[in-house]
């Protein structure tokens, strides 16, 4: 098994530097690959309302060969359930379809600007932390601005926020704000996917360095950024490949080598402009 190290969120909670995203794991098939991650060493499972497979994550928890205080699970409210009422009945259902007591870190999915209603969301998510539906909450996609805003107008900053990172867009100034404030960076695409990261001459070159693969080489720089990767993979020698980042330490030269590989967003997925309902 695999040791994955913690950090502490600014509520107090240990929380991984490395996770496993869920998306399109479903069916009994996903519910193994979890249980396989689990075992692996894993400790965060990422999920949301809209991967709709929230039954499979809790079942995988039931499952689970570990105590069930071990595992960070994480849902994400979607944006036709913003508003204050909204976003508890939201956790409501995402506890009712993982069945499980409480959520472990819950997130807004995306600040959808035209709504206007992502404090409105917020303040339900205090209020569902108050009644112990969820023990962290945070953010996901939330830009600088919209980041104050959320402190500004509650006075509770997010745990999390969870945005697009990797090699081709380091989020420098971001990660930064991030840091001033206390707020811990995860990684959604952490390695690029359906891009050419992993062949970059760099990347082959540190792999053969450090006697890893070109994926290990970019996960352990999200480590090194600060910043916790969530890698979805189904199969369980990936999934420990991938969870085996800890046994090697890049050079600061390296990390800024490979940051400058920057060449931005890679999908429609800016938080000013991109909605989903």
């Amino acid at each position: 098994m695999i040791a994955i190290p913690t950090v502490t969120l600014n509520d107090g909670t240990a929380f991984p530097e490395l996770g496993l995203g869920t998306y399109n794991l479903r069916g009994e098939e996903g519910i193994e690959a979890m249980v396989e991650a689990v075992g692996s060493g894993y400790r965060l499972l990422d999920t949301a309302v809209n991967y709709e497979n929230e039954h499979e994550v809790g079942e995988a928890v039931r499952r689970s060969p570990v105590d069930r205080d071990e595992l960070i699970v994480t849902s994400k409210i979607p944006g036709r359930h913003h508003g204050f009422e909204q976003a508890i009945d939201s956790i409501q259902g995402s506890l009712g379809l993982l069945g499980l007591d409480r959520i472990d870190l819950q997130l807004i999915h995306w600040p959808n600007p035209s709504v206007g209603r992502y404090v409105d969301t917020w303040r339900g998510m205090v209020e569902a932390r108050e009644r112990g539906l969820v023990r962290s909450i945070g953010v996901s996609n939330f830009t600088e601005a919209m980041l104050t805003e959320l402190i500004d107008a509650t006075g509770v900053t997010p745990a999390v926020n969870q945005v697009e990172l990797h090699p081709y867009f380091p989020q420098a100034a971001l990660r930064a704000f991030h840091a001033e404030h206390g707020i811990r960076t995860e990684s959604w695409s952490p390695l690029a996917r359906r891009s050419e990261l992993l062949t970059e001459q760099l990347l082959q070159e540190l792999a053969v360095v450090h006697d890893v693969t070109p994926t290990q080489i970019v996960l352990r720089w999200h480590v090194q950024l600060g910043s916790t990767p969530i890698p979805k993979s189904s199969d369980p020698d990936r999934q420990r490949e991938n969870a085996d980042v800890f046994g090697f330490t890049l050079s600061d030269d390296h990390v800024a080598a490979i940051s400058a590989l920057e060449r931005g967003r890679l999908w429609d997925g800016d938080p000013e402009t991109h909605e989903e309902m």
